[in-house]
């Protein structure tokens, strides 16, 4: 299964599209903030998620732990949202929190230990795959050292991130742990 989660108006064919509003015809309708979900662990190959995490307040660690429980070993869920640095991400007053790359290592528990955090109530384990950077159409064509250094330096330039994450298998977690654990 390929599920489509907060789909809005943008369904997509051959995926299972969620939404809270039946006013969209969602193939199911579905407050993602009440769990858990009515999806069985492990049983679906991939999760897409396109301007919602954004609006998710406090549900957020459930909402990803969710999405973690419900993903197949080695499913993806890749999530776009508006850039931190985008007036896109703070104009729409229903947004409650800018979002960075860097928010996504809380949800790699490698990262977490990493970060001195790996105690927060976070279950999910989720590999960070590939990051996308959406840019607005005067930034397309500079070259991509420019645009990297305006990323980091420049509001505005880029419109929109996208994260694929992987869910870590879990037997490979534990392959990785006794490891990590000889060598120290």
């Amino acid at each position: 299964m390929k599920l489509n989660l907060a789909c809005g108006k943008n369904k997509t064919p051959g995926w299972f599209n969620v939404d809270i509003s039946p006013v969209v015809k969602p193939d199911e309708v579905l407050d993602l903030l009440k769990f858990p979900w009515p999806f069985a662990d492990c049983s679906v190959e991939e999760i897409f998620c396109s301007h919602f995490v954004e609006h998710i307040g406090d549900e957020l660690i459930p909402f990803m732990d969710e999405a973690f429980r419900i993903l197949q070993p080695g499913g993806s869920f890749t999530i776009r949202c508006p850039y931190y640095t985008s007036i896109r991400a703070w104009q729409d007053p229903t947004h409650k929190r800018p979002i960075s790359e860097f928010l996504f290592y809380y949800f790699n528990q490698e990262q977490r230990q990493k970060l001195g955090v790996d105690h927060y109530p976070i279950k999910s384990d989720f590999d960070i795959g590939e990051i996308r950077y959406h840019y607005p159409e005067e930034m397309k064509e500079l070259p991509e050292q420019e645009r990297s250094w305006l990323r980091v330096h420049a509001w505005n330039t880029v419109a929109d991130i996208e994260v694929l994450l992987k869910k870590r298998d879990a037997d490979k977690q534990s392959v990785d742990r006794q490891a990590h654990a000889l060598v120290q």
